[in-house]
């Protein structure tokens, strides 16, 4: 596949007029392409709802964006549900997930009226005893253990991880929940992360449809919905083909009419949580070179670093990099692409065959619109950049302003420095 960026060198020199590098900026067109794909991807089922993750990428205009196709909020702290509220996302809306969950933000999500998605069976009692009730509708989030595989490949491991219920205690957690005033039941699963393949969703939805199934003979819980949460993944690579949302949907409904409808279950909903694929592909993270160093290997400077995009130096991650006005020059240099904080992982890229770049030339950085900004942070003093969308019509809008020093230091108020700062 080609990865093509959205915006233009051309483009760029007349944005940075207005709004210095470096910047995160969107692509309003793609995003809303997007959603209405998933949308109609989904329509067999009645009841779906995209409940979008909000800490993929934390920005009400951008979320606002996919409200108009109906999507929620899938929050997973007090801060998210801040936002939710501010937006007016309504608690019907709101899918709380969350995991070593303070006392004060379940209460919080109980005053929303959101969905309360509980991580672990002894949350069953820790939740009572902080609202004093059990909420009529309630989620757990389910962990089978072992490895989860398609075919002969192995996709994760969510036996080391630390999120749900094992089995047994899904089933004792139903029970339990159900005596304690439950009426309405949801199963939450998260088996995978990143998946590149057309059978995530399916795989993990015939697993999730046989344990409903089991649930609901075995406690009388009358599940209303399944929440397939998020894992479907994006091509970062060139070579690697994107997932088809119509052929997973089409394909979950096969497995939906195979197990459920036989089952008397025809009336469950369909929930996902999707981050990464609503945003990722339509953001890019725009760059000036400041730099170029000739020692043990070539480097390129850019003033863009670690702390704009976390995920190369964290994981090891591979974004792809346009050098705008250069998409058709040969890749005949090899470089590494490297910002300016004081950690030798605070690489772009590493040995990347790019064209020859110069100082001044601005580079994309691909896929950051999930997972990107929102992993910000100021080591070094480095300040988080703006967020720019390039709306339908081609024009460009501020949708959060770059930190200044002010920022930084707000929360001096005991400080000197805060009051020579007014």
């Amino acid at each position: 596949m080609e990865k093509k960026a959205f915006v233009t060198k051309e483009m760029i020199e007349e944005i940075v007029k207005k709004y210095p590098t470096p910047f995160h900026i969107y692509d309003e067109k793609g995003i809303r392409e997007n959603a209405k794909a998933l949308k109609e991807a989904f329509a067999w089922n009645k009841g779906y709802k995209e409940f979008f993750a909000v800490k993929a990428t934390p920005n009400p205009f951008l979320i606002n964006i996919l409200r108009d196709y109906g999507c929620g909020c899938d929050c997973s702290s007090k801060t998210e549900l801040m936002l939710s509220e501010a937006m007016g996302v309504e608690g019907k809306d709101i899918m709380f997930s969350s995991n070593d969950t303070p006392a004060e933000e379940f209460e919080y999500a109980a005053k929303l009226g959101a969905t309360i998605n509980l991580d672990d069976i002894t949350h069953i009692d820790f939740l009572e005893k902080t609202i004093g009730y059990i909420p009529e509708t309630i989620s757990c989030r389910y962990n089978p253990g072992g490895y989860f595989s398609i075919a002969n490949s192995i996709m994760d491991n969510p036996g080391d991880a630390k999120y749900g219920f094992t089995t047994e205690q899904l089933f004792e957690g139903f029970k339990i929940l159900k005596a304690k005033g439950a009426k309405n039941f949801g199963i939450h699963a998260f088996l995978a992360s990143n998946t590149v393949t057309n059978d995530y969703y399916p795989t993990l939805a015939k697993q999730l449809f046989e344990v409903a199934v089991k649930l609901h003979e075995e406690t009388g819980a009358d599940i209303k919905f399944i929440n397939l949460s998020g894992g479907i993944g994006i091509p970062y690579k060139p070579e690697q083909e994107p997932n088809d949302i119509r052929v997973i949907g089409d394909n979950v409904r096969k497995v939906y009419e195979e197990i459920l409808v036989p089952a008397g279950m025809d009336d469950v909903a369909i929930y996902t949580e999707l981050g990464r694929f609503m945003m990722a592909p339509y953001g890019h993270l725009v760059t000036k070179v400041l730099h170029e160093k000739h020692t043990h290997k070539e480097y390129i400077g850019v003033d863009a670093c670690a702390a704009n995009l976390m995920r190369p130096a964290m994981y090891g991650a591979y974004h792809h990099i346009t050098v705008l006005g250069k998409e058709n020059a040969p890749l005949d240099h090899v470089y590494d692409v490297t910002g300016s904080l004081c950690e030798n992982n605070d690489k772009f890229a590493v040995d990347r065959e790019l064209p020859e770049i110069e100082i001044g030339d601005y580079i994309a950085i691909h896929d950051t619109g999930a997972h990107g900004f929102a992993m910000g942070y100021n080591y070094n003093g480095r300040l988080w950049s703006s967020e720019l969308l390039l709306k339908e019509d081609g024009s460009v809008e501020l949708i959060r302003r770059a930190q200044e020093p002010k920022d930084y230091f707000a929360t001096f108020d005991c400080f000197p420095i805060y009051e020579k700062l007014q």
